[in-house]
């Protein structure tokens, strides 16, 4: 298996992916998006120790204004989707399995009610509906238009030269391995703490772009498109800890896909970090399951 880095390099910015080619390729490739904030070592432990690897090329994608696709331009879901396709299309794919995480099952929602003919499978982990958001935390749908403004503004001085420079990698598997030792700890308030932690707007943006933080704040928590037109087979696992959306509108708008099957995982927003294991062998049993039928 080998971890080649690509880019698109029609597009501006060049969208940056890794490709783990299959050992023995029959499957259609797997696209892996990452959440809000984030990059592609979202999901590096995944792709190390994940068995589909046999049978799939593994694409893990640097969504456009993140990792190594870093804009200081605008970008939206429709930008995302289009990228989607343009990797798709270089690699040959005429189809794929979209597996994404919080914003990126957002952005696979999307791309897969734009072009529905080229999902062969869709993978969602904690997706969040925006009608669904519990009143306590309604402002950050409120806030929407106040987040579009002050991202156009602090876009605006970096036309003009002032910015922060280049930012730090950020690596989400030290970081993830970090989290579980604090999880492990005897402290009452470990819990609490490893939410503080990965929760903090504070910490992401020693990471990202001011500008682009605030618009992954808009794109995540925009009202999405009917999802009636997806007719893959679909996975929808939820956290049953986060508590800020309503459980049973997101079961009614995730159920707009006629084959979508909804399983429950027992943490936080952060399945992946959690419960990796867990989150990995469900994937990989329902991806063996119906792709074999």
């Amino acid at each position: 298996m080998t971890h080649a880095p690509s880019s698109i390099v029609r597009h501006h910015p060049p969208i940056s992916y890794a490709v783990a080619s299959a050992t023995a390729r029959s499957r259609p490739p797997i696209v892996f998006l990452h959440g809000l904030a984030s990059n592609r070592t979202r999901w590096t432990e995944f792709i190390r120790e994940t068995s589909l690897k046999a049978q799939h090329d593994l694409i893990a994608v640097d969504l456009r204004g993140h990792g190594e696709s870093i804009t200081r331009r605008k970008f939206s879901l429709e930008d995302w989707s289009a990228d989607i396709a343009a990797i798709l299309n270089q690699e040959k794919a005429s189809q794929a399995i979209v597996v994404g995480h919080s914003m990126g099952a957002q952005a696979a929602l999307y791309f897969g009610a734009a072009h529905p003919d080229k999902l062969a499978g869709l993978v969602l982990i904690d997706p969040v509906f925006r009608e669904a958001i519990l009143p306590a935390k309604r402002s950050f749908v409120r806030n929407g238009p106040l987040y579009s403004w002050a991202a156009s503004a602090i876009r605006a001085l970096n036309a003009v030269g002032i910015h922060r420079g280049a930012l730090p990698p950020l690596d989400l598997h030290a970081l993830d391995l970090k989290a579980r030792e604090a999880l492990a700890s005897p402290e009452p308030d470990a819990v609490e703490k490893f939410v503080a932690q990965y929760s903090s707007a504070k910490a992401d943006l020693k990471h990202i772009p001011h500008a682009n933080y605030l618009q992954d704040m808009v794109e995540m928590f925009r009202a999405l498109p009917t999802l009636a037109a997806i007719n893959c087979p679909a996975l929808a696992l939820r956290s049953n800890v986060a508590g800020y959306q309503d459980d049973a509108m997101v079961e009614r708008r995730l159920r707009e896909m006629p084959r979508v099957a909804i399983e429950a995982i027992n943490c936080h927003h952060w399945p992946l970090t959690e419960r990796p294991v867990e989150v990995r062998t469900m994937i990989e049993r329902w991806i063996d399951r119906q792709i074999a039928q």
